[in-house]
């Protein structure tokens, strides 16, 4: 009996023994501020970098994955949780992530996407300038490139309609970029404020009383979360609609030109395995999206009362809706 006790007792011991060795995971804090369809693309894209360089969750790492449902405080209460589990690092997908992420922790690296100017939210005063523990993919948008494709489309058009969302610093700051922009090409920004989300709606409506000649809408966490309501109005109201971001398109929007947020989530989660393999946040430039991609939705054009020459056809790079955008195939023939 007692030998028996003695080899269940070195068993025992040597099971814990080996359970207290086994290496934990490498842990990677993902957040972001709402269910916008960008985010949801940055956080595809992120995941897909990992995966093709062999970080497979609950395998070789562990991704904690939260989303504040745009309450700012909740974001905040996540990054502090993030903090206190001792995650390795941390992935702000958002303006508002990244400000909750800087004000956590100065210790953990912090990997950004989808942040329209991430110097006002605190990350440093340039790319190669930053704080030690953060860097990442910045999403500025090319605004006066967009104002100038609306103006190209609708030579006639003086009055530009937005949204934007006082309480966002990128909204703030897109709107200031875009009335830069207006001001070069002879145009006119008439924005209307949103406090959140449920005032979307009433907010268009009265954007479109406001003797606008089109809906140019900047790209905001609040306004890309609620973007139908904002396709609704302007089909009902026969109004062309520009997007800021390309799944605008998908959304109402008749043409959108921007970046690829699923590409913008793969080179943030590029940055975040040179993180993981030990280079140094500090020694990497934040780095800006550069190739801009035309979206149109033919089905909204028409019912918005926009039409698209041959020309502009052909620079699409994704089109939906009664039309599709020669193969290249067929060109060739």
């Amino acid at each position: 009996m007692k030998k028996v006790l003695g080899l269940l007792i070195s068993s025992l011991l040597l099971f814990f023994s080996c359970h207290k060795s086994k290496p934990s995971l490498y842990t990677l804090g993902i957040f972001q501020v709402n269910d916008a369809p960008t985010f949801n693309e940055v956080r595809k894209g992120f995941i897909k970098a990992l995966e093709d360089n062999g970080l497979e969750d609950g395998i070789n790492v562990q991704l904690i994955f939260r989303n504040g449902m745009g309450d700012i405080p909740e974001v905040q209460a996540i990054a502090e949780e993030f903090v206190n589990k001792k995650v390795q690092m941390i992935v702000a997908l958002s303006t508002p992530c990244l400000q909750a992420a800087l004000h956590a922790t100065r210790q953990i690296p912090i990997i950004f996407s989808s942040v329209a100017n991430p110097f006002l939210a605190g990350a440093g005063t340039s790319p190669e300038n930053h704080l030690k523990n953060v860097t990442g993919i910045s999403s500025r948008g090319p605004i006066k490139e967009s104002l100038a494709f609306l103006k190209e489309i609708l030579p006639q058009a003086k009055r530009i309609g937005t949204l934007w969302t006082p309480s966002e610093i990128n909204s703030e700051y897109y709107l200031e970029l875009a009335r830069q922009a207006a001001r070069e090409l002879d145009l006119k920004i008439i924005a209307v404020p949103v406090a959140n989300k449920s005032e979307v709606l009433l907010s268009v409506q009265e954007l479109v009383n406001r003797r606008i000649d089109a809906i140019y809408q900047i790209s905001d966490n609040t306004i890309n979360a609620a973007f139908e309501a904002v396709g609704k109005v302007a089909e009902e109201n026969g109004l062309p609609l520009f997007g800021g971001f390309l799944l605008s398109t998908h959304f109402g929007a008749c043409a959108a030109l921007g970046w690829d947020f699923f590409d913008m989530g793969y080179k943030a989660g590029q940055i975040a395995i040179q993180v993981k393999n030990g280079q140094d946040p500090a020694s990497i430039p934040i780095q800006y999206m550069s190739k801009a991609r035309l979206y149109l939705n033919l089905n909204a054009a028409k019912n918005q009362g926009v039409i698209f020459s041959k020309e502009i056809l052909k620079r699409a790079d994704e089109i939906i809706g009664i039309e599709e955008k020669p193969s290249q195939d067929s060109e060739l023939q």
